[in-house]
């Protein structure tokens, strides 16, 4: 979920210099037709990373294949890592809608465990929403294996553990923030990591996976607040 950057100052530990690459849309389409053309270029993209392969992509078969000239194109993307950011950012929008819902379903309360014991909600209807995009496997995999887009799936996690430490933090006001904040992070990760093993291996159930999943994250965070209830 886009919120601001944590308060909190989580540096990544030193790594060599990645070059820099413009992953912004240049202009976001406002009339109809343009917003068509813009979506009509993310969709041929997804179809194009099923069928060629990230290395094989670039802006002029997306165009091409997209029926757009290279110049219109160029209007909203400046490289082909700003359309697979794009996608990501289309991606991550639609999971975040399940987030909404799982933090509306317990509005009512202020226990701080009660998101928690619902976790299964969240993980098994992030699940459905990505296994609906047809090339959410294919961009998960984009955004985790391209040295350019990996700071997406990074700052995507970590936006999203800003959201929920805010949230389950009111609910827990006596915990502070930089103990909080990296437990939800480890949640986060064990999360996503789950949603990717249900898309790509074929030999386990996915409610299994949401099934186990959910109650080893429950059982972290059960031991988690008891410790701090004492």
């Amino acid at each position: 979920m886009q919120r601001k950057a944590s308060r909190v100052n989580y540096a990544m530990a030193s790594t060599p210099p990645m070059p820099q690459i413009d992953l912004s849309v240049k202009r976001a389409p406002r009339q109809k037709r343009a917003v068509e053309t813009y979506e009509r270029i993310l969709d041929v993209t997804t179809r194009l990373l099923n069928e060629v392969g990230i290395e094989r992509i670039s802006t002029n078969l997306i165009a091409a294949e997209a029926d757009v000239k290279v110049p219109t194109l160029y209007r909203y993307f400046p490289n082909k890592y700003a359309v697979l950011m794009a996608l990501g950012d289309r991606l991550m929008q639609r999971q975040n809608s399940v987030l909404e819902e799982w933090m509306l379903r317990t509005e009512g309360t202020t226990k701080p465990d009660a998101l928690i014991y619902d976790i299964d909600f969240l993980i098994a209807g992030t699940i459905r929403v990505t296994r609906a995009d047809p090339g959410a496997l294919t961009i998960s995999l984009a955004l985790r294996a391209v040295p350019a887009l990996q700071s997406v799936r990074l700052n995507s996690h970590r936006a999203m553990s800003d959201f929920l430490t805010d949230h389950i933090g009111a609910r827990l006001p006596h915990v502070p923030r930089d103990a909080l904040w990296p437990r939800i992070r480890l949640s986060v990760e064990m999360a996503y990591a789950a949603i990717e093993m249900a898309l790509e291996e074929p030999m386990v159930e996915s409610d299994f996976v949401v099934k186990e999943t959910a109650r080893q994250i429950k059982a972290y965070w059960r031991e988690t607040l008891e410790t701090w209830e004492k």
